[in-house]
């Protein structure tokens, strides 16, 4: 199995990520490592392949830009970590079910040992802090690989969900790790350095599971 490579790429506009990504799932083969991608994204709206225009309100002056993940539309924007799975999901013996189970525990674990309690919910994709969601994932896998992600919210204006309906869900409310956290300051390299850790020791973790 070849090493996972990881990186922390800062702010990366959206479009450069997308087709950088896509670039990277067209050229692999069996022997090309994976790769987790952290950054964040300039103020964007992403509309995913099922995603319906009633969804996107008023985005105003945020531009929306329309993307081969599965989902509907959701935001990025800085204070946001965003989290891109380069992963060949059948050299590890992965389903996609077991991906984005994985990837929502990640993000669990992250938030458990912040001491927030959040749980992932069976009928609606990411992570919630009750009923608030406080992270989306949106995957594409093409070629048996995957490529997009998850987003965390970690400290940001969340006023663009309201442009909104989060993730096709009309009246869905958003926070992050700094509104479930208010009186303490959040380190935003350290979050997303934990989250990159998180990710990349679940990931080994189950597919070590998956070759035994």
């Amino acid at each position: 199995m070849p090493e996972l490579i990881c990186k922390s790429l800062g702010e990366l506009d959206y479009s450069t990520a997308f087709s950088a990504m896509k670039q990277l799932t067209d050229k692999r083969d069996a022997d090309t490592p994976d790769e987790l991608w952290l950054l964040q994204h300039p103020r964007v709206f992403t509309q995913g392949v099922a995603g319906k225009a009633e969804h996107v309100l008023a985005p105003g002056d945020i531009p929306v830009v329309q993307v081969d993940r599965g989902g509907q539309v959701t935001y990025h924007g800085p204070g946001q970590w965003v989290l891109y799975l380069m992963v060949d999901i059948r050299r590890r013996g992965l389903g996609v079910r077991v991906l984005v189970d994985l990837i929502e525990q990640s993000i669990v674990n992250l938030l458990n040992d912040y001491g927030i309690e959040a749980a992932a919910r069976p009928d609606a994709p990411g992570v919630y802090v009750g009923k608030d969601k406080i992270a989306s994932l949106g995957l594409r896998i093409r070629r048996g690989a995957s490529y997009h992600g998850l987003a965390l919210n970690v400290d940001m204006d969340l006023e663009p969900f309201q442009r909104i309906n989060p993730c096709g869900y009309e009246g869905l409310q958003v926070t992050s790790m700094a509104q479930c956290l208010p009186a303490q300051t959040l380190d935003m390299e350290e979050v997303g350095a934990r989250l990159l850790r998180c990710v990349a020791a679940e990931l080994e973790r189950v597919s070590s599971l998956k070759r035994a």
